[in-house]
């Protein structure tokens, strides 16, 4: 059989020919199945039954011409199997109430079921759409039902938790182990949160389509939220070998320039394009040759994206424009970036400005993490001893514990003061704590160089 003769070398390129167009094209397969089906779990379950398909048939037959369109057909064909099995035993249960009941009731049984049963797709029938062996793909709505994937998965029903969740499952396409490591919690409650989010979504019976303008503004913040997770994780991989995902991070701004022209006078929307196109401005000179982290203070700014930073700056000018009462979280963090772009080097960054922007920061969106950045900013304006202070009420309140962020800079600081062996201490722990090879790697190095 080809498979034996061809054996583990052609599977291993099926596996990764499924996984790369997986992670590049699943919010566009699934929002083109659920537009088709109207039901997202469905989508997403025809969607894996292809990809599973995929592997036996790609291996067997090689990667096909269009993979995209050969995912979307076999999806859309397990999906038609569902509706006509689903249809058919709609009409067994009609004739075993036909034969039960007797004379014009049971004509009015049967009548009412198959009725029913013609209805369309939500009554589980084959729907209208199969008259053609191919999925319509209209590439003018690839982008609607991309979005419009994002905003049912980010729907008023969900908690924030089952938005971020099925979000970054249907629309970034990591798997749960991914999320679950995202958000440092067991991969058991990620699934339950999925499977809990979809359950929800079909007992509301929320249709898949972009909300109504007046609803858009009240699921904005979800939206935006989600986006940012999805582009974090491209942008820093919490774990694995590579320092960056760039697949996700790309996808994130490619939603949220999507977002900005269905959304154009929402000033937090170009805030939070700003920030990705500014630090994804970075991506070329944060890996050298192998991969490895290069740390801002030495990385090339000739290799920085100059066309990604004037489309960020753009973009937060058009924030300040039509922010009323000033800029936002999003465009702060931005105003943060343009800061770090628009500097020829580290000592030359106007780090009093960063200092005040993360003080503002601070007081519309506070967290452990904002104080923790902010802190950073002050050892680079005023010195390490006082930004130690405010590390320091980080580790009193306990607000940062499992995360290897706060001994990462808390190490940094005391190795600036002359504290070499708690600092190396601290650097030690950050690595342990660390799940990305290529940080921990930087973080090895540090506490290595300390002794």
């Amino acid at each position: 059989m080809p498979a034996a003769v061809d054996g583990p070398p052609r599977d291993e390129s099926a596996r990764r020919a499924v996984e790369a167009v997986w992670r590049m094209s699943s919010a566009r397969i699934v929002g083109a199945l659920a537009r088709y089906t109207g039901d997202v779990d469905l989508a997403e379950d025809v969607a894996q039954e292809a990809v599973a398909q995929a592997l036996v048939a790609w291996s067997r037959d090689g990667v096909p011409a269009n993979p995209v369109g050969w995912l979307l057909t076999t999806a859309r064909r397990r999906a038609i199997d569902g509706f006509r099995r689903r249809s058919a035993l709609d009409e067994r249960h009609a004739l075993l109430a036909g034969q039960l009941a007797e004379g014009e009731t049971s004509s009015s049984l049967y009548s009412a079921s198959g009725s029913a049963s013609a209805s369309g797709s939500a009554s589980g029938s084959v729907p209208p759409a199969d008259r053609s062996d191919d999925l319509p793909w209209d590439p003018d709505r690839i982008d609607d039902d991309v979005l419009a994937l994002t905003f049912v998965a980010c729907h008023p029903v969900l908690s924030p938790e089952a938005r971020v969740a099925l979000t970054l499952r249907a629309v970034g396409g990591l798997t749960s182990e991914e999320i679950a490591r995202a958000f440092l919690v067991p991969v058991a409650t990620v699934q339950a949160r999925i499977t809990r989010a979809k359950k929800t979504l079909s007992a509301a019976r929320v249709p898949f389509a972009l909300p109504p303008a007046e609803e858009r503004r009240g699921r904005l913040g979800g939206v935006l939220s989600v986006l940012y997770v999805i582009f974090t994780e491209g942008s820093t991989a919490t774990t694995g070998d590579s320092l960056l995902r760039p697949d996700l991070a790309y996808e994130a701004i490619r939603l949220a320039r999507t977002l900005a022209a269905l959304m154009p006078a929402e000033p937090e929307v170009h805030g939070l394009l700003a920030l990705c196109e500014l630090t994804a401005a970075r991506f070329p000179a944060r890996t050298g040759p192998d991969g490895e982290a290069v740390l801002l203070a030495d990385q090339d700014r000739r290799r920085w994206d100059r066309s990604a930073i004037r489309r960020g700056l753009a973009a937060l000018d058009r924030a300040a424009a039509l922010g009323a009462a000033g800029l936002g979280p999003y465009g702060l963090q931005a105003a943060i970036a343009g800061c770090h772009a628009s500097a020829p080097s580290v000592p030359e960054t106007d780090w009093e400005r960063i200092v005040l922007l993360y003080e503002a920061l601070g007081r519309v969106a506070p967290s452990p993490v904002v104080e923790l950045n902010r802190a950073v900013a002050v050892a680079m304006a005023q010195g390490p001893r006082q930004a130690l202070a405010i590390v320091d009420d980080l580790v009193a309140t306990d607000r940062l514990a499992g995360s290897y962020l706060l001994p990462s800079v808390r190490g940094e600081l005391l190795g600036r003061l002359g504290r070499t062996t708690e600092a190396r201490s601290e650097l030690e722990l950050a690595a342990r704590l660390c799940r990305n090879a290529r940080e921990r790697a930087v973080l090895i190095h540090k506490a290595a160089a300390l002794a």
